[in-house]
């Protein structure tokens, strides 16, 4: 699958690097898609990657941090765009993004696979953003972005009785609602805008689920855990 993702990805970029020079950054360029932006309501889709960790609040100073490795996730979704303003618009940018993170207790006692949790997350990701553009130039108009969002992870463990004593399994909870600021630049080819952005998420809630010992070395501790990410989109109008 993620083998697929990045063919498809590969094709895509290739098409619109074809344009690229000739039609967004020449001397003269012929301007594209002049009333494009003007259109009420207009759709796209994005494939992207994204890197996700958690960020870590202890009741007490731990002796050692728990220990966070990530990975790159991809995500694929769907874009719908509300013209509100010359320079504003709504989006809603719903999409499946897939992320993995491994943690290392380095205060657990026992072989390698006590102390080591592998956390894979599938996000369901509701984003409402709001588009803050600049004047066209040519081919070119940067933008900002900001707004809030919401996600249900279908890997969430939430609910299993297991938790890491019994059943080495970390738990988490199904909903988080997140706060997002990015940026982008809307490039405008003969047949379509194809928009690069890279974006922060922020979690606004404690996402751990605790194991039932409240003792336990793995969440006993941890005051709150929320998840923080970096996405970097590539959108098709």
């Amino acid at each position: 699958m993620k083998k697929l993702f990045l063919y498809i990805l590969l094709v895509t970029s290739l098409c619109a690097h074809a344009q690229f020079g000739t039609q967004v950054f020449s001397k003269d360029p012929i301007v594209n898609l002049e009333n494009f932006d003007k259109q009420r309501v207009h759709w796209g889709y994005f494939l992207g990657f994204n890197s996700y960790d958690f960020k870590f609040d202890y009741i007490n100073d731990p002796k050692v941090d728990i220990e966070l490795k990530k990975s790159t996730g991809f995500n694929v979704g769907l874009v719908g765009n509300l013209r509100l303003f010359e320079y504003l618009d709504l989006r809603f940018e719903p999409g499946l993004y897939y992320t993995q993170r491994d943690l290392t207790f380095h205060n657990v006692e026992g072989t390698t696979a006590d102390k080591q949790r592998e956390v894979k997350s599938t996000y369901l990701h509701f984003p409402l953003l709001l588009k803050f553009s600049s004047k066209r130039t040519g081919n070119v108009r940067p933008y900002l972005v900001g707004g809030v969002s919401r996600s249900l992870n279908l890997s969430s463990n939430f609910n299993v009785k297991d938790d890491n004593m019994t059943g080495a399994r970390f738990r988490m909870k199904k909903w988080t609602n997140y706060y997002e600021i990015g940026a982008g630049v809307d490039l405008y080819f003969e047949f379509f805008k194809f928009s690069p952005s890279i974006r922060g998420v922020f979690s606004l809630n404690d996402e751990i689920i605790r194991d039932n010992d409240p003792n336990s070395p793995y969440t006993g501790n941890i005051e709150s855990m929320k998840t923080r990410g970096i996405f970097i989109n590539f959108t098709f109008h």
